[in-house]
């Protein structure tokens, strides 16, 4: 119990990060997209906990021995951009001119990084930024829908026959 309570907002931290990337997947899986509420859920925790063992490495291992070892404790969460990178590639397809995935790419690395700013501890920037993102996507899916249905009024034939 007493290691709970040290670690209270650790646990704190891991918790919204799953809420936070079962949030952002839902969308998804609601498009049935292949990514979709565990997939996200799995980047930004993972994400979250790597930040968390990043941080609080540097708690435990760095030192102030005379040799001034110097620890960067966000080098680790860099290196989650790249596996992150890595990760979107995978989910992007492309066949003739048509290009597929795009959006799924780009919430795998959101949700990475919304991962990596709650491991951090900045809780208020990161729900505002993904309440934000979730209004703004819910307009831009309105604003294509229009788009989409203009453009499949504009290709109907016109019945001359009256």
């Amino acid at each position: 119990m007493q290691h709970f309570q040290h670690f209270y907002e650790i646990y704190i931290r891991i918790t919204l990060s799953a809420l936070l990337g079962f949030l952002i997947g839902w969308d998804r899986e609601a498009k049935s997209k292949p990514a979709g509420l565990k997939t996200y859920m799995y980047v930004c925790v993972a994400s979250t906990l790597i930040t968390l063992v990043s941080i609080y490495s540097v708690e435990r291992f760095g030192n102030n021995d005379e040799l001034r070892t110097m620890m960067d404790p966000m080098r680790l969460a860099a290196q989650i951009v790249s596996g992150l990178g890595f990760l979107g590639a995978g989910v992007i397809l492309k066949n003739g001119l048509q290009v597929k995935g795009l959006t799924s790419a780009a919430m795998i690395l959101f949700a990475g990084g919304v991962g990596i700013g709650i491991g951090a501890g900045f809780y208020g920037m990161v729900v505002f930024t993904v309440a934000l993102a979730t209004v703004m996507a819910r307009i831009g899916n309105c604003l294509e829908k229009r788009k989409f249905a203009r453009a499949a009024d504009d290709e109907r034939p016109v019945d001359m026959s009256n």
